[in-house]
């Protein structure tokens, strides 16, 4: 155990975790180290399929809109990689998931403070030395480590609803793992797709193509009122914004929470472009007949159940009041990820206070212990600080400010201002204001 303490130690090493590593990298001076359990870095593996890009440009990367000099940007990765001309003749913002992917792990080799296959098992706080011991199972052995601050990034885990997982069935899958089991579901005689969201809307695209033309049944079931389109527009983007996140912060936590439930078409519609695909393809597949498919919207899915080899899913119409039921051989959930509390966080519980519905209470500056400086979290404050939450172009200004509350100053410029709007009514004159004007 080395006696000259971290700066700070993140855990877990997702796009945001990895971000802040590019960024905490070139620092003089600064201590930090970031632990993943698995051997290598693979973003969604399950949802790799060919031709999907990202939904945001690709001056989201993990760098750029902190530091658009560093070395670790996305157009530094083209050049060295012989790929900048053709990603520019492309003509394209948005890249290829594959191709982000790529970049995250070329990014991971060039880092000196990320260390692969070390799983947490417990942190542990000294009230002494005001410091934080992690272990650590890796293939050598037990490792401690011993750090001032913690940075969470362990992200949210695949959600299937509990009706879907009693069933027991392992017919029942998340989007996550789509693609490792994508040859079974193409020979299936019937696969239904529960989920209104982009991996839905791949999901059912990719087996529209591949497996219905060959006989596949394919069901596209959601609970929504319609298919929405994720919502791009430019003044909408400008709610991705360090004003918008004040705003929404400043909020009643009930207000929050209804915000959270009414504005899923920012953050989990469809790209506009793939819902088109999707017509289209259904179109050219009618020239040869009725297409074996079937689409039901504002329907929930309220039980599953074997029955003579085969699932049974129950659903219930919400607009109808009425419920039915669909027989199918697999089901696939694009229903979405949440967070849970690791468990190597039970020593220090105290330090982690909690809301009145067990999430984190977490400052604006992203800190969720009760002194709020010394433990800080990624991708878990959306019921705190909004939809752009998991948005990967907030990155570089949430790990900016972490950045800034770790080590006591601001490495990289935090932006306080970029959009033309006002979202509070600061920049107007209200009734109060003009009652005290007149006493």
């Amino acid at each position: 155990m080395s006696n000259q303490p971290y700066d700070f130690i993140a855990i877990g090493l997702g796009p945001f975790n990895l971000s802040l590593a590019c960024l905490s990298e070139p620092l003089e001076g600064v201590k930090s180290l970031f632990l993943e359990q698995r051997s290598q870095f693979d973003w969604h593996p399950g949802m790799m399929l060919e031709g999907v890009t990202l939904q945001t440009p690709f001056m989201s990367d993990l760098v750029t809109l902190a530091d658009p000099t560093s070395k670790y940007s996305f157009l530094n990765y083209a050049k060295l990689n012989n790929r900048l001309y053709p990603f520019y003749i492309r003509e394209s913002f948005f890249l290829l998931r594959k191709e982000y992917n790529l970049y995250c792990q070329w990014v991971c080799s060039q880092l000196s403070n990320v260390s692969f296959e070390q799983s947490v098992t417990k942190v542990e706080f000294c009230q002494q030395s005001e410091c934080y011991t992690v272990t650590c199972k890796t293939p050598n052995g037990e490792q401690h480590y011993v750090t001032r601050h913690i940075v969470l990034g362990t992200g949210p885990a695949p959600y299937i609803p509990d009706c879907a997982v009693q069933s027991n069935s392992n017919n029942v899958l998340h989007s996550s793992d789509f693609c490792h089991r994508l040859d079974e579901l193409k020979a299936a005689k019937r696969v239904t797709v529960v989920g209104a969201g982009q991996s839905a809307a791949e999901i059912y695209h990719t087996l529209l193509q591949q497996a219905v033309p060959q006989g596949l049944q394919l069901d596209w079931i959601a609970r929504s009122p319609r298919y929405f389109p994720l919502e791009y527009t430019k003044l909408t983007l400008e709610m991705t914004s360090p004003e918008y996140v004040d705003y929404f912060y400043n909020l009643k936590t009930e207000q929050r929470d209804w915000l959270n439930q009414n504005q899923k078409n920012l953050f989990k519609g469809i790209n506009g472009d793939l819902i088109n695909d999707i017509f289209d393809t259904l179109y050219a597949q009618s020239l040869d007949g009725p297409i074996s498919t079937t689409f039901k919207t504002n329907s929930k899915l309220t039980n599953t159940r074997k029955s003579a080899g085969r699932l049974v899913t129950e659903f219930y119409h919400q607009e109808l009041n009425e419920a039915f039921e669909i027989k199918t051989d697999y089901l696939i959930c694009a229903t979405g990820f949440k967070y849970k509390r690791p468990a190597f966080l039970n020593p220090i519980a105290q330090q982690l206070p909690e809301d009145e519905q067990g999430r984190y209470l977490v400052s604006r500056e992203y800190a969720i212990d009760s002194e709020q400086k010394r433990i800080f979290v990624q991708n878990a404050e959306q019921h705190t600080h909004g939809f752009v939450t998991p948005d990967l172009g907030m990155a570089c200004y949430r790990n900016s400010i972490i950045l800034r509350e770790i080590l006591g100053y601001a490495p990289y410029q935090v932006e306080q201002k970029i959009a033309f709007q006002c979202f509070d009514l600061s920049d107007v004159e209200t009734h109060s204001q003009q009652k005290s004007n007149a006493a």
